[in-house]
Parts: C-alpha cells; sequence; structure tokens
C-alpha cells in the first residue's frame, strides 16, 4: 500500500536500519496522523512520501549531530504533531523519551499515537515551558533536549536550556540562512550556560531542502530565573 523505497533509501543516508514492526509504526502514526488532521491541525503536510521526507528523515536527522545511546533521556519541547520525538522513539526504541506540549488536545492525540503503536518508555505532558522548567523533576535532567518548534534561537534557548543537565546537549532543528540568527542567540545562549558547539548542516534526502542542527552544550547550570514568564523569551528575547 506504501513505497517504502525513498524512506529505506533516506535511511541507508543516515544509517539507520529498521525492522519490518518499526516500519509498520512508522505506517500506523502515518495513518493517525492523517486521519486526526481531517478535525485538528496537526501539519499542512499529508502526502505520504512528504511526510516521509519532511518528517519522519528530517526528525531522524538528528543522528548528524548525537550518537543515539540506549538509555539517554531526551526531550522534545514543543513537540506539536510529536516531531522529532516520536520518529526517533520508533527508530531507537532504548531512548527514554518527553514530549511536551502546550496544546492539551495535541497531548491527548500523541497519547494516542503512543499506545496505538505500542510505545514504551516514553510520556507525553501537556505543559508549558516555563512551568515546567521549575519542576525538579525535569529540570537539568535531560541528556538531550531536541526542537523543531518554529521560534528565534534566543527563544528556544531559554525554553530548552534549562531542562538540559550539565554536560548534555539542546539541539535544534533550523532551515534555511541561520547565520545571523547564531550572532543573535550569542548572549542568550551563555547567559544560559550554554555554548554554541556545532552546527550541523546537511539536505534532506532526495531533497534540496537545507537543514541545520545547531548543537548546544551545557557547560554551568542555569540561573533559576531562566526561562521568565509572560511570554517574555518570545516578545524580548535575551
Amino acid at each position: 500500500m506504501y513505497s517504502l523505497d525513498s524512506f529505506k533509501k533516506g535511511l541507508e543516508e543516515l544509517e539507520i536500519e529498521l525492522s519490518e514492526k518499526q516500519f509498520q509504526q512508522f505506517i500506523a502514526y502515518y495513518e493517525l496522523l492523517v486521519e486526526k488532521n481531517k478535525v485538528m491541525n496537526l501539519t499542512g503536510i499529508t502526502e505520504w512520501e512528504e511526510v516521509v521526507q519532511k518528517h519522519f528523515l528530517d526528525s531522524l536527522s538528528l543522528v548528524f549531530a548525537v550518537e543515539m545511546e540506549p538509555g539517554m533521556k531526551m526531550l522534545d519541547l514543543g513537540t506539536g504533531a510529536g516531531f522529532p520525538g516520536i520518529p526517533l522513539k520508533i527508530a531507537f526504541p532504548e531512548v527514554q523519551m518527553v514530549l511536551v506540549d502546550s496544546l492539551n488536545k495535541r497531548i491527548k492525540f500523541l497519547q494516542e499515537v503512543i499506545d496505538t503503536i505500542g510505545l514504551k518508555g516514553i510520556k507525553a505532558y501537556h505543559g508549558r515551558a516555563e512551568e515546567f522548567a521549575q519542576k525538579s523533576e525535569h529540570r537539568e535532567k535531560y541528556d538531550v533536549v531536541v526542537s523543531r518548534a518554529v521560534a528565534n534561537l534566543s527563544t528556544l534557548s531559554e525554553y530548552c536550556i534549562p531542562f538540559v543537565g550539565l554536560g548534555g546537549s539542546f539541539v535544534a532543528y533550523k532551515s534555511g540562512e541561520i547565520e545571523e540568527e547564531l550572532e543573535n542567540a550569542d548572549n542568550a545562549i551563555m547567559m544560559l550556560g550554554g555554548t554554541l558547539a556545532s552546527v550541523e548542516e546537511f539536505t534532506l534526502p532526495d531533497s534540496d531542502v537545507k537543514r541545520s542542527l545547531v548543537v548546544i552544550e551545557k557547560e554551568e547550570s542555569t540561573k533559576k530565573k531562566f526561562p521568565r514568564n509572560g511570554g517574555k523569551p518570545l516578545k524580548a528575547p535575551l
């Protein structure tokens, strides 16, 4: 029913091997996504080949920047329809995954996906980053924090870096030209206890879509006052 050729070709470029069960989980996820998208806005992309390329393979491209180790604790902040967290969890089932989104109906959808495709070691939470980051069970508790959310790097850094444990990383998925954005985020990254480690640039498999993974390493604890409340990280970036 679904051609897996381009998916398999893209996975080869990423050096990821999936079992038949994992492919079936991706297909079931796709079907749930398209079905639910009819009644709520989850994605503007619904064609199988496009979802594979721009959601699944894009999410899995994290392997260009991060060594995926069994048992590592990962947080996907502002996960939306589950990207990149759910594709990463399907492909690397030994990773401990937490998904957070501020819209409860998205979290209900993600819980349905988790239950339907039988994922273990993954939790989906409804909450805002400002409140969540102050909880001791989440603050500075993750090896890797990822986000594909659409926001400038200064804003994303303030929301995400407080969750990263010392020695861990925050990885932001970015598209287009990002030099100016990187420059503008310098101060924020430093204030939050991070340092820019690398920028991994690549082209999505079988396309001319340019993407970047911005890797920020956590060197010092983040001051308790961050992230600021009242939408300040968005309205007045550091």
